[in-house]
């Protein structure tokens, strides 16, 4: 049985909302406390968030947007729509880019989830510093840029009663919309 391209981008989606959300409320350094096995498991869920990231990637490189604006956007939020999706796609591989310099750049063998080397330790400690700072300012941007996204398919539902949440949530949920 072949999976269909919008069920499949749609558990792609849903998949990375909880992570973004895990991410950008919850900062190494809050797990470290907890023990290894917190942090691992902090690890392993940016393994995961990153293996999503370059699926949808992957998918858009080779056929292009899944999505299409609808027919009641007018012609600035038609192209509004088209930039607001391909700056999250470009956003989420930007963001799994700078983790991979975060590794390369390392003084130490960083491990995602404890399974896969980031990449080999150049020993660059102010590169590294650098390469953090825009690692998380990008991650925020683009939780931003997720919680500007979410409102305005909200607003199409609901102002241009468009349906654009039923064509994004699993068929399972359209009976609350």
């Amino acid at each position: 049985m072949k999976i269909q391209r919008r069920t499949y981008l749609k558990w792609l989606h849903w998949s990375l909302v909880p992570l973004l959300i895990w991410f950008t409320v919850v900062q190494p350094r809050d797990i470290r406390p907890f023990g290894e096995a917190a942090f691992m498991f902090h690890s392993v869920l940016g393994l995961i968030f990153v293996t999503l990231a370059l699926l949808w990637t992957a998918d858009y490189l080779r056929r292009g947007l899944a999505s299409r604006p609808g027919p009641k956007l007018s012609g600035p939020l038609r192209r509004f729509h088209r930039i607001m999706h391909l700056t999250l796609i470009w956003g989420l591989f930007g963001v799994a880019i700078t983790g991979f310099l975060l590794g390369l750049t390392s003084t130490v063998l960083l491990w995602a989830g404890g399974i896969v080397p980031i990449a080999p330790p150049l020993g660059l400690p102010r590169a590294n510093d650098l390469v953090g700072q825009i690692h998380s300012v990008e991650f925020y941007l683009l939780s931003f840029l997720v919680g500007c996204h979410a409102l305005f398919h909200i607003w199409r539902h609901l102002h241009l009663r468009d349906n654009a949440l039923r064509i994004m949530l699993p068929r399972l949920l359209h009976k609350y919309l």
